[in-house]
């Protein structure tokens, strides 16, 4: 295979203050993201935290240190919220994503620090992902550095995360752990569902390659047969070169390619440019970084649902 990466007890307010987003389900309480009586967790960003609520239940309070709508790869962690961290009972980030996030937890983080990148295997990705042939890419070894850290958008690995998370929440909290095996489980159980639903409805399409702006798909690729053609690399801030850009116009023709996907949280000025010099479609494919009013789902699971979605009809389920 063809790899290449292209670089890629307070009230409500004093969390505002700390600049930690709040998540719902286990937040509705006025407490902060320290010194509340129940676990403190606090996560790097959504997908991170997403895991936190739904393993922690009743028993955790939950704060994010990514707001709803901020670009994940973006965020500089601010005095205020190195201090949260180390009142926390515990933190869950992925480390390489956020370099400021593993900054803060190496100089102050709380005694349990649970890096979800080392609870499962990473692996190089960027513009070329999956099983298509090597034609398509002159430059096979620039720029092969680093490690694809979005692990979350493949079931599989999100649940071998999972069941990481769950047992550093029962050694860290004993008198709960119980719950968070149950928990633990449920979600489990969730994720091979949704694994079975990606697995059945990707089966049979008329193609096999999908267009990104944002490299962010490679593990979700390759554990269901596909490839990835990104504009960018694993960084989707980055511009493609013209030469690139000329690579897969000429791609998107061989391949049958219908559709460019671009993101809610990016700009899509890229994405709808390509589209239009080739005479194809838009649509969104969900990296799930963060869930807004824009987003096509209230949840991971709702997200994902609606990702396969747009993957079946830009490939052509059959």
């Amino acid at each position: 295979m063809n790899v290449r990466r292209l670089i890629s007890g307070t009230a409500v307010a004093a969390a505002t203050a700390l600049g930690l987003g709040s998540l719902s389900a286990c937040s509705s309480d006025s407490a902060a993201a320290a010194g509340t009586d129940k676990f403190d967790v606090v996560a790097s960003f959504y997908p991170m935290a997403f895991l936190a609520e739904r393993i922690g239940g009743d028993h955790v309070h939950v704060t994010s240190l990514t707001e709803p709508g901020q670009e994940p790869h973006d965020l500089e962690i601010s005095a205020k919220q190195t201090a949260a961290l180390q009142e926390s009972d515990a933190v869950l980030y992925l480390k390489n994503l956020q370099p400021s996030v593993d900054d803060a937890v190496a100089q102050s983080g709380p005694r349990t620090r649970i890096d979800a990148a080392s609870l499962t295997t990473l692996e190089k990705h960027g513009n070329e992902v999956g099983g298509h042939a090597a034609e398509h890419d002159d430059h096979e070894n620039e720029e092969l550095s680093g490690l694809d850290p979005h692990i979350w958008l493949d079931p599989v690995r999100y649940s071998q995360v999972a069941e990481g998370v769950g047992k550093a929440f029962e050694k860290a909290d004993p008198g709960h752990a119980a719950d968070y095996k149950a928990n633990t489980a449920a979600l489990v159980k969730q994720l091979g569902d949704l694994n079975t639903e990606f697995e059945k409805g990707l089966a049979n399409t008329r193609t096999k390659v999908f267009v990104t702006t944002h490299a962010a798909f490679g593990y979700l690729a390759e554990r269901y047969g596909l490839t990835e053609e990104a504009i960018n690399g694993l960084d989707p801030e980055s511009e493609p070169s013209a030469a690139r850009v000329r690579e897969l116009e000429k791609m998107t023709r061989a391949d049958g390619v219908t559709t460019v996907f671009y993101e809610t949280l990016v700009s899509d000025k890229t994405a709808k440019t390509i589209a239009g010099d080739a005479g194809l479609k838009t649509d969104v494919l969900d990296p799930i970084e963060g869930i807004t009013d824009k987003s096509r789902g209230k949840d991971y699971f709702s997200v994902q649902r609606a990702n396969l979605k747009a993957l079946q009809t830009a490939l052509g389920t059959k």
